[in-house]
């Protein structure tokens, strides 16, 4: 444990019948202290593996963290305070199995997976607040939606499509509400989770299925709600890649790789152009399945991914050329958890 000052702290959730959070201390040094377990008050799928990224965020200006209750049916809004603990603000109807939440300048989108719709919300002193006509559908109800995210500026919002390998941007009008998805295919099969730097590049995983050594990435140019492939499928010779993170610099994304404990890093070119950098930049332990989601810090100093086989959640340091140093993990969490965000 950590005896250095707190700098952030991080959130999983445990994605269990009786929903809660569990909240950590991040010490200077990246170690993680517990700070406490928070019911949702909602319930989660109690699956081993909650198929989606985003599932637990934090708002834009850090005061809010909103988590998905996926077997409940709602959202949660927990109040963060200036210690890192938090305070239930209200709980939220949103449509069948939420498994995904984007936040951007106080709108709020949730992906339900179970009617392959976003919805859309305010936040509020209450918690969340539906907007009037805030419901849109996916491009098909098989779309298997697999995450939901503004662009940098709200312009527009992106979701992922991973049973229809396609790609699709909504724009977002000035009351919150959406305009019909433009919709691009996939470079690759299985995109899933994704990140956008803040000069427009967009980051997506490509899980391929299941198929050993075939996991990729690509890169688009996102232009309002216009998705414009850039690189396509650049391979990383690891299996199952599905989580990913970009720097605030816009130069790296770090993926994790589901099925073999690594996380990989790429390099983002000034015209979006995506190559790989290293494959095993961060490994739990090589070939062990477990590592899902990840997060990086808000000063960009640490880099957190949940491993769910071995509950824990492990961290590593991040340096100026996206080289990473190990800072230790912490266990004793239940099989079942999912998302993360750090602040």
């Amino acid at each position: 444990m950590s005896d250095a000052s707190t700098a952030g702290a991080v959130y999983v959730q445990t994605n269990e019948q009786e929903n809660r959070v569990v909240a950590f201390r991040r010490g200077d040094d990246g170690a993680l202290d517990v700070i406490g377990s928070y019911p949702t008050g909602g319930a989660g799928d109690g699956m081993p593996h909650l198929t989606s990224q985003g599932s637990v965020i934090l708002t834009g200006d850090g005061r809010h963290l909103v988590v998905t209750n996926a077997a409940s049916d709602d959202v949660t809004v927990f109040a963060v305070g200036g210690d890192g603990a938090l305070e239930v603000v209200g709980r939220t109807p949103t449509g069948p199995a939420p498994k995904s939440v984007a936040e951007h300048a106080g709108l709020v989108y949730v992906l339900d997976t179970g009617t392959a719709t976003v919805t859309g919300f305010r936040l509020g002193e209450g918690g969340l607040e539906p907007i009037a006509g805030g419901e849109r559908s996916l491009s098909s109800p098989a779309a298997d939606g697999a995450q939901v995210g503004f662009t940098p500026d709200g312009s527009a919002l992106v979701v992922t499509e991973r049973s229809a390998n396609q790609i699709a941007a909504f724009a977002v009008g000035g009351d919150g509400t959406l305009g019909s998805p433009q919709v691009v295919a996939s470079s690759g099969p299985t995109p899933y989770g994704f990140a956008i730097t803040a000069g427009g590049t967009l980051v997506v995983t490509e899980a391929f299925g299941a198929q050993k050594g075939a996991a990729a990435a690509s890169s688009y140019s996102v232009d309002g709600a216009t998705v414009t492939p850039v690189t396509m499928s650049v391979g990383n010779g690891r299996s199952e890649i599905c989580w990913a993170v970009v720097t605030g610099d816009g130069r790296h994304a770090f993926t994790t790789n589901f099925a073999d404990g690594a996380v990989s890093r790429y390099g983002i070119g000034a015209d979006g152009s995506l190559t790989l950098e290293d494959a095993t930049a961060g490994v739990t332990v090589d070939g062990r399945v477990g590592l899902r989601d990840l997060g990086l810090t808000a000063d960009g100093r640490f880099l957190y991914a949940v491993d769910a086989d071995s509950g824990s959640v492990y961290g590593w340091a991040v340096d100026d050329d996206g080289s990473l140093a190990p800072v230790g993990s912490t266990g004793g969490l239940p099989a079942t958890i999912a998302g993360l965000a750090a602040s």
